[in-house]
């Protein structure tokens, strides 16, 4: 009887989806640990400072992803995709406006980001998730539209209108990055 040698992963480049596979499949672990808190701060800014609806979704979305974990190549991707539309439907369904204060998250100041998500709440949720992605996580505008399901051209305008947006609200540089 022989014994089976050591298990080799392959981590590849965050923006490949910073996955880690084996011959078994991907390890959403690692996954996790790597991925979560990322798109926690996504969306935690995606919903206005909405501590727990963003870890409900953080939860939710690698829990669907555990059930297709066969049928996922790229989990990142796929997981911010799920999450972004969950957040987006519970949204929708509270229809009601982000919260005056953002709830508290332990050793940040809710002040300090009161202002920067009060001029979040101001742009559409595809400029606010576009932004969110592109600027803040360092997803391409191509990822980015596969996350959000639209052309890449269209996440172009979206962080064009947001960008400008925010620097009117904000303050800040002239001209775009992209």
């Amino acid at each position: 009887m022989s014994t089976p040698g050591p298990r080799v992963l392959k981590v590849e480049h965050a923006s490949g989806g910073g996955l880690a596979t084996d011959e078994a499949g991907h390890d959403l672990a690692l996954v996790y640990a790597e991925a979560a808190p990322k798109l926690w701060r996504a969306l935690y800014g995606y919903t206005g400072g909405r501590r727990h609806l963003a870890e409900d979704v953080v939860s939710e979305a690698f829990a669907r992803a555990i059930e297709h974990q066969g049928a996922i190549r790229r989990p990142v991707p796929w997981i911010y995709r799920t999450a972004f539309r969950i957040a987006s439907r519970e949204l929708q369904r509270e229809k009601r406006t982000p919260p005056p204060q953002p709830d508290r998250v332990p050793g940040l100041d809710p002040a300090d980001v009161a202002e920067l998500l009060g001029a979040l709440a101001t742009l559409s949720r595809n400029q606010r998730a576009a932004v969110l992605l592109h600027d803040e996580e360092g997803f391409t505008t191509f990822e980015v539209a596969r996350m959000l399901g639209v052309s890449a051209a269209t996440v172009r305008v979206h962080l064009h209108r947001a960008r400008a947006r925010l620097r009117d609200l904000l303050g800040g540089e002239e001209g775009d990055d992209d």
